[in-house]
């Protein structure tokens, strides 16, 4: 998106009755309510740490990736697009004063592991290594917790903060699920978006990939989360999954949530339309707040997102789970990351969301459900102070 266009030039190119001036606001707009580029993490940033600390909890992650290498010490990968997919295994510590929803990130690599997220070991593995590595970490587990949680990140994603990230999630879950990040090649600017919804597109084999060697391990249960763009390439690659013929083992899918998805509501219906309705519903994290996909619903054409998307009956029909957290109060400027507040409440939403699900029976749960036409509506209150009003979803009956 240049920002530099001469005023011919946007005469020349704007769509009809849309004026420069809205042009310019639009791109303001998104470099306003997207992530900051001040302060973020570059190369050298995550340096291993061998710092004692003993009231640390560490945390091991396995990477897969569509990113380049990064040769620079502290760096493992960059924006870069890879040819193949790639893997990495890294420990990363949280501190003991740990705020939910928050990444501690140190001023200065590698950091205090007292105070900050730290990087605590990390090293490159071949597909051999990755599929090892899994069963060791199930291993830890004991039958009927042996579950992974994969995790797509959005737009505009340095591999640090996907990396932190994902930690962040599964700490703040406290579910023994075996932490898998699918990080794709994000240049991780805000200028970047043409390029990261291609390279968004191009991940969708090594998703694909992904899902597969998950599903062929010892896990017991897949759980999929998609944040913003990463639900383009969730949703392309179920569908190019349902129509190759070649499903994933039904018994091991669980939850695919999709949180915030910057995607258009029309794609989505032609998705589901393609491939089908999903064994398991989608569940749907909206907002109507959502500033990031105003301005991305702007670089549309004003085709509304799936994620600010306000037809919740219209999603329930397609056999999708909605969660509303449009009274939630996000904790980020363009409440675009209110996903990561929720992981603190995830055992909670969890059986919530199960009370929804027609193959489960409605049981004791912290959600009041109440039938509303061919809907079944759940008003869900968890106790905690990140959360300032009651959330609420919504599922076909």
């Amino acid at each position: 998106m240049p920002t530099n266009t001469s005023h011919s030039a946007c005469r020349r190119h704007a769509a009809p009755g849309r004026s420069a001036t809205v042009r310019l606001t639009l791109i303001l707009t998104l470099a306003t309510v997207l992530v900051a580029c001040t302060g973020r993490p570059g190369p050298g940033s995550l340096a291993v740490s061998l710092d004692a600390a003993p009231d640390a909890t560490e945390h091991t992650v396995l990477v897969a990736t569509t990113r380049q290498r990064d040769t620079r010490p502290g760096s493992l990968f960059s924006g870069e697009r890879a040819d193949e997919l790639d893997h990495a295994v890294a420990t990363v510590s949280v501190p003991p004063g740990h705020e939910p929803g928050k990444i501690e990130w140190p001023g200065t690599a590698p950091g205090n592991p007292e105070t900050d997220f730290t990087m605590r070991a990390a090293s490159y593995v071949d597909d051999t290594g990755f599929r090892a590595a899994l069963n060791r970490e199930l291993a830890k587990r004991p039958k009927g917790q042996r579950e992974v949680f994969v995790f797509v990140h959005g737009y505009n994603t340095r591999f640090p903060e996907a990396l932190y990230r994902m930690v962040q999630l599964k700490h703040d879950s406290g579910l023994p699920q075996v932490a898998v990040l699918f990080t794709w090649a994000s240049s991780g600017e805000i200028t970047g978006y043409l390029y990261d919804n291609n390279s968004a597109t191009i991940a969708r084999d090594g998703l694909e990939k992904t899902l597969r060697a998950v599903a062929a391990s010892n896990a017991e249960k897949v759980n999929v989360l998609a944040h913003s763009m990463g639900n383009w390439v969730l949703t392309e690659t179920a569908r190019q999954i349902r129509i190759s013929g070649k499903p994933l083992p039904r018994n091991k899918m669980g939850l695919l949530a999709m949180a915030a998805p910057d995607l258009d509501v029309d794609v989505f219906k032609s998705q589901l339309r393609r491939s089908g309705k999903p064994d398991r519903p989608y569940v749907i994290l909206v907002s109507r707040d959502d500033h990031a996909l105003q301005a991305s619903s702007l670089l549309a054409g004003g085709k509304q997102r799936l994620g600010a998307y306000d037809d919740e009956e219209g999603l329930a029909e397609l056999g999708a789970v909605v969660v509303d957290l449009t009274e939630v109060k996000g904790a980020d400027a363009s409440n675009h990351g209110k996903f990561a507040q929720l992981a603190q409440a995830a055992p909670e939403l969890r059986r919530a969301l199960e009370s929804l699900d027609l193959r489960a029976q409605v049981g004791t749960t912290d959600a009041t459900v109440e039938t509303v036409g061919n809907t079944a509506k759940a008003a869900i209150t968890f106790p905690l102070r990140i959360l300032t009003a009651p959330i609420t979803a919504l599922s076909r009956q």
